[in-house]
């Protein structure tokens, strides 16, 4: 699934694409929204919540999106032929560029003043104007006999954090992904690692937490099940969390990261 830098930078492009201009074509290809035509509309803007999504268009309008787990929006050329078949969900357009959101998870149009009933849940955004990182450390706290994998991940405590920067923030805190919140002492060190981790990866595509851009020297565990520990050499265990069906992939060392 995407995570929130990825959301962040696909908020960039759409607003590059469509900020300030009228829509010449709006084609909602889910059926609840299948008649909805924003055609003569100027696009505001766009902005990311955690992973999701708010276009926001004339008239009291917000366009809706979430990526889910393989959804993406294309910017090309106005008028150039998209993907066949109905892997398109939704296409917004201008005269000069089209923005054509493939695989969506979610798509919808609801009152720009409405829009906290599609985000209002989440946690400060790691990567938003609202960070606050004493207000998700006390969402954290809440549930303190909780393990912290399952905790980051939980987007009502902190929004933006995916299973990539979740294995690599407890890596780099020394942290067991099985130990339960209430157990960690420093949780504001351990959050706003994590914020730097996104901050330092929301400018270009990619997940690089070693410093080291060189495609098999990106990450310290994720994606490296069974080889080295690039620090003790421990083969790095791979696992899932979570209750079935909502289990998501973990990794971790379990020397770096003892329980």
């Amino acid at each position: 699934m995407p995570e929130g830098d990825a959301v962040y930078r696909a908020a960039a492009r759409l607003r590059d694409a469509l900020d300030g201009r009228a829509l010449t074509r709006s084609d909602f290809r889910v059926p609840k929204h299948a008649t909805a035509d924003l055609t003569g509309r100027a696009v505001l803007t766009t902005l990311s919540r955690g992973k999701h999504l708010l276009t926001r268009v004339e008239g009291d309008l917000t366009v809706h999106t979430h990526l889910r787990m393989d959804g993406s929006w294309q910017v090309m050329p106005a008028g150039r032929r998209t993907a066949p078949g109905d892997q398109v969900r939704l296409i917004l357009a201008n005269e000069q560029w089209q923005a054509v959101g493939v695989r969506l998870g979610m798509v919808d149009l609801i009152r720009t003043g409405a829009e906290e009933r599609v985000v209002g849940h989440l946690g400060p955004d790691l990567l938003g104007p609202d960070w606050d990182p004493d207000e998700a450390v006390r969402r954290l706290r809440a549930a303190p006999g909780r393990t912290i994998g399952e905790a980051l991940l939980d987007q009502r405590n902190l929004a933006g954090i995916g299973t990539i920067y979740r294995a690599e923030t407890l890596f780099l805190r020394g942290v067991w992904p099985w130990r339960q919140v209430g157990e960690i002492d420093d949780l504001n060190g351990l959050v706003s690692l994590a914020k730097r981790l996104l901050e330092a990866n929301k400018g270009h595509a990619g997940t690089v937490t070693t410093g080291d851009r060189r495609p098999a020297n990106q990450t310290w565990v994720y994606g490296r099940a069974g080889r080295p520990c690039r620090r003790c050499g421990t083969r790095i265990s791979r696992g899932e969390m979570g209750a079935q069906p909502q289990e998501r992939l973990i990794l971790w060392c379990a020397d770096c990261q003892p329980r």
